[in-house]
């Protein structure tokens, strides 16, 4: 009986690898997530978070989750998972994912994209480290032509 399961699992495994072998390997290019300030005032800063195609095509179906988790004040924190579907983004275009409160900025940002080109679908995680959205990370965006943090794009 042993034999019998060890023999199986064996089979899986050789299964799975050869699934994962066919795969084929869509790898995202030239797609950027950004937050960037909006605005600077003495009542406070305004950020929002854009995703950005510098593609010559056109992405289909765009889907993006968004959360954030860590740690904050000695305490475990998770945000809700956010969903945004934000449809069609034209060639060397962007769309606003959502706004986003510099109190999350501590913890972890974790933007998860997903989208089709033609009928391939590709995705990709974009992770925001705690304190990597600060001042002196501050680039300039392009497409935007606004200061604010990327990651991802053909920079």
């Amino acid at each position: 009986m042993g034999r019998s399961r060890r023999k199986k699992a064996e089979e899986e495994r050789q299964r799975e690898k050869i699934v994962k072998k066919d795969l084929p390997t869509n790898i995202v290019q030239d797609i950027s997530i950004a937050v960037v300030l909006e605005s600077d005032s003495p009542t406070g800063k305004v950020w929002n978070v854009y995703l950005i195609n510098e593609k010559e095509v056109t992405l289909k179906n765009v889907m993006v989750s968004s959360k954030g988790y860590g740690i904050k004040d000695e305490q475990e924190v998770k945000t809700s998972v956010l969903r945004h579907f934000i449809g069609d983004i034209d060639s060397r275009d962007y769309a606003k994912i959502e706004a986003i409160d510099e109190q999350v900025f501590g913890l972890t940002n974790e933007y998860w994209l997903s989208y089709y080109i033609d009928e391939t679908i590709y995705d990709k995680k974009y992770i925001f480290l705690p304190e990597s959205i600060i001042d002196d990370n501050l680039i300039k965006i392009p497409v935007l032509n606004k200061p604010g943090v990327l990651i991802g794009g053909n920079h």
